[in-house]
């Protein structure tokens, strides 16, 4: 198979359900920021030798297509084909059971650290933040009048909230201080 294919020389990209839409489309905004996120969080992968680590990017990695997969296929009052991929109900709260089995190994946060220790969590920072703009853009084009899959927007939230955690969490394994913001 090619990787190109030279249906997008006119700026229009394919939905999963059929259809073109403009790649500078919020849809793809959205899904396109949700893909970034997904190679940032690769990146702090390939900075650990944590196989504990690892394997939680591993997971998130794999979710995040499947988010991608939603966010790129409109819903409809038909019911999905099988094989268009949803993120399920209750992803979002799988994220909070790692949360909280992280935060027993830290300290408590008692202020605003800067972003920053080991290039795996320096990694995982970076991701917090491409996860967040990836929530606002899908929060934006939610307010278009859309109807999106409920849980990508509660997961993004929790995503991000995890990805601050890892980063903690990541320090804390490998014996870097968290770095204090002095305003």
């Amino acid at each position: 198979m090619k990787v190109y294919t030279r249906t997008g020389d006119d700026g229009t990209t394919g939905l999963f359900a059929g259809g073109r839409v403009s790649k500078a489309h919020p849809r793809v905004e959205s899904y396109g920021t949700v893909d970034e996120l997904n190679s940032v969080i690769g990146l702090a992968r390939s900075a650990t030798d944590d196989p504990a680590l690892d394997g939680i990017l591993a997971d998130l990695q794999n979710e995040l297509f499947r988010l991608g997969a939603d966010l790129a296929t409109p819903l409809t009052d038909k019911p999905d084909k099988p094989h268009v991929l949803r993120l399920p109900t209750g992803a979002s709260t799988r994220l909070e059971g790692i949360i909280d089995r992280c935060e027993e190994d830290l300290p408590p946060l008692t202020n605003f650290i800067l972003p920053g220790g080991c290039l795996a969590a320096a990694h995982l920072h970076h991701a917090r933040c491409v996860c967040r703009r990836a929530e606002r853009l899908t929060v934006a084009f939610a307010a278009t009048d859309v109807r999106l899959n409920a849980e990508i927007i509660t997961y993004l939230n929790r995503l991000s909230d995890l990805l601050f955690v890892l980063g903690r969490w990541t320090n804390h394994r490998a014996g870097a201080p968290e770095v204090i913001w002095k305003p």
